[in-house]
């Protein structure tokens, strides 16, 4: 299940539990609206309440990245998983964005809004 909060540019995710296609699609939807009305994003997903994800959250994940390689300026990541940091860095390869790794929150904020 996951949560979405966005205000203006900024799009904030929270995963609780497993994070499946049915969630990645409710994010692909709005990324697709707020970027043809917005331009490029900043995102926050926190991810550190995520039990799992299934296999094609993973592959969609990779897809859509290679469809919308300019749709983000800032993505920050909230996690304590190696796995997710891995995979954060990993799809790095496929967008402009700048994709940072965050253990705490006001830390990822902060970065976000234009804060080193």
């Amino acid at each position: 299940m996951i949560t979405i909060d966005h205000k203006g540019n900024l799009l904030s995710i929270v995963v609780l539990g497993e994070f499946t296609l049915a969630d990645f699609k409710e994010f692909e939807d709005l990324v697709q609206a707020k970027t043809s009305t917005e331009g490029a994003l900043n995102v926050l997903f926190d991810l550190r309440q995520m039990a799992d994800f299934t296999l094609d959250v993973a592959w969609e994940e990779i897809q859509f990245s290679r469809q919308h390689p300019h749709d983000f300026g800032r993505v920050a990541v909230l996690t304590e998983s190696q796995w997710v940091t891995w995979s954060a860095w990993l799809s790095q390869a496929f967008v402009d964005a700048d994709i940072v790794v965050f253990a705490e929150e006001n830390e990822a904020h902060d970065w976000l809004m234009g804060g080193q």
